[in-house]
This record gives structure tokens, sequence and C-alpha cells, in this order.
């Protein structure tokens, strides 16, 4: 009698713990997560846009001005109907792969030292101090590199070979500027590591410096690579700086006459990128259709096109070095 009682008080209050256990709907959480989703479709439908415009209006250039005359010309002077992209896109490589030289050894160097030899407590000061650096203005950056670096360069090159306006005093101070940006997310990276695997190094006898260069940075290749795309592609798109440092006016060349290292590709001299010319330009006074406003258009597409090439190569480079730790 006792047992049947019982069986039947558990059969009762089992079936009762279904309602009692059932999922509420939590306002909060639903109003947070439309929220996101929210933000993410105006993302990609910011994204879509954007596109979608430098697209149309690059089409309206390349009905007057032929793709290969863009990729084999080395003059762009569009009052003269010129349009061959090579010295702006030249002048934007090389300010960005000084910058890189700059910038990734310092960057991850101080990653390196914030993750694995300072303190906590210095690590809580330094970081920070270290991403002041990218919330001034690039335009301080900019005259910085034209009142400070430029005559340092001068000093040591000779002024007669140091041009007031060049691609080496604007590149490094790009790459002065993206220095937080490798350190912070390389930082991260090399912060997720597991411990075990640094204990493991050093139960082998290994030392500190070969555990962090052989063990650890190898262990968080994927974010460091993330972070010097992010680095590469900021430095691509950096405008103010090269406005103001690099020079106001193509460097246009001819290979029969010019030579590569003495004035094509010699950063001591003044040049002009890609976004310094867009800056120039779009400040004048460009008539709406014309060919020079749609080619704005042009340069801004091949920029974006640059740029995602550069991370599709990132991606697939993560992606097959990833590592994952549970």
């Amino acid at each position: 009698m006792i047992t049947h009682t019982k069986t039947q008080t558990i059969t009762t209050t089992l079936s009762k713990t279904p309602q009692a256990l059932r999922k509420k709907r939590r306002w909060g959480e639903t109003l947070i997560q439309a929220s996101l989703f929210a933000c993410g479709v105006l993302s990609i439908f910011t994204t879509v846009g954007i596109v979608f415009i430098l697209a149309r209006e690059s089409l309206n250039f390349f009905r007057q001005v032929n793709p290969i005359i863009l990729f084999t010309s080395t003059k762009w002077t569009p009052q003269l109907n010129q349009f061959g992209i090579w010295p702006l896109l030249l002048a934007t490589l090389q300010v960005s792969a000084i910058a890189m030289v700059v910038a990734l050894p310092l960057g991850l160097a101080a990653a390196i030292y914030l993750s694995e030899y300072a303190s906590e407590w210095v690590r809580s000061v330094l970081k920070p101090a270290l991403e002041i650096l990218a919330g001034i203005p690039t335009v301080v950056f900019g005259y910085f590199a034209l009142t400070f670096v430029t005559p340092l360069l001068r000093a040591i090159f000779g002024v007669d070979a140091v041009q007031i306006f060049n691609v080496l005093s604007a590149g490094i101070v790009v790459g002065i500027l993206i220095i937080p940006l490798i350190s912070s997310m390389s930082e991260d990276a090399l912060h997720a590591v597991p411990n075990s695997l640094r204990e493991a190094a050093y139960g082998l006898g290994a030392t500190k410096l070969e555990t962090s260069l052989r063990i650890v940075v190898p262990a968080a290749l994927s974010g460091i690579t993330a972070a010097f795309v992010v680095s590469i592609s900021r430095a691509i798109g950096e405008t103010m700086i090269v406005a103001i440092a690099a020079g106001s006016g193509p460097k246009n060349f001819d290979l029969a006459k010019d030579g590569l290292f003495s004035y094509v590709l010699n950063p001591l001299l003044s040049a002009e990128t890609m976004t310094g010319h867009i800056v120039r330009i779009s400040g004048g006074d460009l008539s709406y259709d014309s060919i020079d406003y749609n080619s704005l258009f042009a340069i801004g597409l091949l920029l974006f096109v640059m740029t995602l090439l550069l991370n599709i190569v990132a991606r697939r480079f993560v992606a097959r070095y990833r590592e994952v730790y549970e």
C-alpha cells in the first residue's frame, strides 16, 4: 500500500515536472538577439551597397577607357586622357611595404614581450598605453611625418637626395600607426595559447626565448596572420598620412628612359598613392559623371579587389595552419 502510494506520488511529480521546467521566453534576450541579427544584416547590405556603387560608377569609366590601357600605361594624367594606374599602384605598394617592414617586427616583438615576459601589472599598463597610438588622428601623423621624419631623413641621406614630400617618410609613419593594431591582435593570439605547451617546453629544457619563438609563436600563427592581414589592409587604405607626406602628383615614368631604382622605385622621391589621389581630386571641381569623376570609383574598386584578394589568401592560410586546443 505504501509502495503504491509512493509510486503514484512520483508519477504525479514527473508529470508536472516538464510543465515547470518548460523553457520560458525571455524578452530581453530575444530583443538583444534580434538587434544583433539586424546589425549583421545591415552591415551586409551596407557592404553590398558600397560594392554596387563602386561597380556601377566604374563601369561608366571602363566604357570610356579600355581596361587594358589601365594596366599597360605608366602615365596617369586625366587631363590628357592618360589613365595608366601603375604610378599610383606602385606608390601605394611602396608605402605599404615600408610600413610592414617597420610595423611587423616591432609589433610582433611588443606582442611577444607583453604575452611572455611582462607581468600582469606591466601588461595592464603598457598595452593600453600602446593602443593610445591608434586614437591619434591620422592628420597629426601626417604632419609628424612632414615636420619630423622628413627633416630627419634629409639630415641622414642629404637634402638633395630626399625630397620634402617622399614615400619613405610616409611609409615609416604609416608603420608606426599600425604597430598597435599588430601588437594588440598578436598579443591576444599569443595569450590564448595554452600554458600546457609552455610547461611541456620548459620540462624538455627549453629556455623562455626558445619557448616563445619555437612553441608559442607557431601555435598562434593563425591569429598572428590575421593581425598581419588586417594591418596590411589598413596600410593600403591609409589616406591622410600619404596625402600630406608622400606627394600630391603621380610619379609618371617611362621604363625606357627612367631608371627602375633611381627613379621609379626610389622611396626618397615624392609620389602619389591611390588613396592620396582620390582625396586630392575629389576636393576639386569635378563635374558629375565626367571621366575624372568616374576614375575615382575605378581606383576605389581596384583597392577593394586588392584587399579582398589579400583576405581570401589569408583565410586560406589561416584555415590550413589553424590549431584548435581544448
